[in-house]
């Protein structure tokens, strides 16, 4: 993906004293004169830096973890992970594929594990070639443990010879996510095997979906040798069933992605007991009048993931999707076609976000007005809330402070904080705290400790315009 730059009028926004739009009273506006916060420079070399939306802050707050891929879509040919120093600026590679080809495996979006520091990220098949590269469907998760760099895990299993192995997929998982308590991880999923089937018939089989894995009492998930077999240190689960035609005004989806955990320790479940383990995420329904739409749902995810539901085996056949275990149950939490912007947008791409105590899942939407507004609903399903209202669009992905009273995404170019504790008086309102610049800022993300917020921006650097990472204070 291109870089992309954003010129005027969003360079004049930040002296306007906040529009109001929609009829509401400066809330979400940025004062005339904002307190702008110095930020700093952390990374110079002549590479990117990409902080790829995931959780980056190691639990200490001391380093950064990212990836130096050319751009967006190239995995394929990236081969390090590594992280940064927040007092130095010392760059320390993590891993390195010793078997980098341009097709594969590919290195890519690292997510650290709050709990022990690992640093989970993409890693393509070791078997690619130029014939069988990189793909959605060939590749996993990995891990390193940032103590012992030489050791690299693999967390997903991978079995496309049937007889399939419960606890182990036959395809792809992307963008993992650890939870708060570093046990689990959560990762989009694209089948190998309906990928195949979908080129053979051209009918669209191939769907994506939300998986989750954890390592059981019983260890590994061994497979059978195979060329793009491999075990796995998780038991791992599709949890979200996708169909590939969705009954119109049905809560039926085609789609699931851009999901996350929802809450440090879940949610309290509207029957007042807690529900410990869920994700968020976006689907995608047809409405009354066959036509799609992107909402916000919910899985709630059980203790056990390693029994079969009622849909179909955990690991799937061979002409269908693995299945939800038991007690995996997905709810719709947004209903908005009878909005003038119906839908969540899907530009920019962002991923939903659960407030820290799982009170608030946060998306995208347009206002009335057709500008692009930060939204939360609670997981338990009910009002939507706006949050934001300036009239300059929000640009980004949306992160929730430790404490969870505050938002930071970027708008009119500059990195903005904005009030989200619904009961206090200065709910919506916003604060730039960066100058808004030509080049977007992107990839925000918070600090344990609340204390720093990074980001990256592209910067002129020996002639080729770079990825680097930049901090600045809330």
């Amino acid at each position: 993906m291109a870089f992309r730059s954003y010129r005027a009028p969003y360079l004049n926004w930040l002296i306007r004293l906040g529009a109001c739009v929609g009829g509401f009273s400066c809330v979400g506006s940025v004062a005339a004169k904002p307190r702008v916060a110095a930020e700093r420079q952390l990374t110079f070399a002549s590479q990117n830096h990409n902080l790829d939306n995931n959780d980056s802050f190691s639990p200490d707050d001391r380093w950064l973890a990212f990836d130096p891929r050319e751009d967006d879509t190239a995995i394929a040919g990236n081969a390090v992970i590594a992280r940064v120093s927040l007092a130095t600026g010392e760059v320390q590679e993590l891993y390195r594929e010793p078997l980098a080809r341009p097709w594969g495996p590919g290195v890519g979006a690292a997510n650290v594990n709050p709990v022990d520091g690992s640093v989970a990220f993409i890693r393509g098949l070791t078997s690619a070639t130029a014939e069988r590269p990189y793909a959605m469907w060939r590749r996993g998760g990995a891990y390193v443990r940032t103590e012992s760099l030489d050791a690299l895990g693999l967390l997903d299993a991978r079995d496309v010879i049937a007889p399939f192995t419960p606890g182990a997929l036959r395809g792809g998982t992307h963008r993992h996510e650890w939870s708060a308590d570093g046990r689990w991880i959560g990762f989009t999923y694209n089948d190998a095997l309906l990928a195949a089937l979908e080129e053979r018939t051209g009918e669209k089989v191939n769907l994506r979906t939300i998986g989750v894995a954890t390592r059981l009492e019983r260890g590994l998930v061994h497979v059978p040798p195979g060329p793009e077999n491999n075990d796995g240190e998780m038991f791992a689960a599709v949890v979200v069933r996708v169909v590939p035609r969705p009954r119109p005004n049905s809560d039926e989806i085609s789609r699931a992605f851009e999901d996350a955990w929802v809450g440090r320790e879940g949610y309290r479940r509207t029957d007042g007991g807690w529900q410990r383990r869920a994700r968020a995420f976006l689907g995608n329904v047809r409405t009354s009048e066959d036509r799609e739409l992107t909402e916000v749902f919910i899985v709630d995810i059980p203790e056990r993931i390693d029994v079969s539901g009622a849909t179909g085996p955990l690991e799937g056949t061979a002409t269908l999707m693995p299945q939800p275990p038991h007690g995996a149950e997905q709810r719709r939490l947004t209903f908005t076609a009878t909005r003038k912007f119906p839908g969540v947008v899907l530009e920019p791409r962002h991923w939903l976000r659960s407030s820290p105590d799982g009170t608030r899942i946060v998306f995208l939407a347009k206002d009335d007005a057709g500008i692009v507004q930060a939204y939360f609903v609670p997981p338990q399903g009910g009002v939507i809330t706006q949050i934001t209202h300036g009239a300059i669009p929000v640009q980004s992905c949306v992160r929730w402070s430790p404490d969870s009273a505050f938002i930071v995404y970027v708008s009119g170019n500059a990195v903005t904080v904005c009030d989200a504790r619904p009961t206090s008086e200065k709910f919506g309102v916003a604060r730039a705290l960066t100058q808004p610049t030509e080049q977007l800022p992107e990839n925000v993300d918070w600090s344990h400790d609340g204390r720093t917020i990074a980001f990256n921006r592209r910067v002129l650097t020996a002639g080729l315009w770079r990825q680097q990472i930049f901090l600045v204070q809330p």
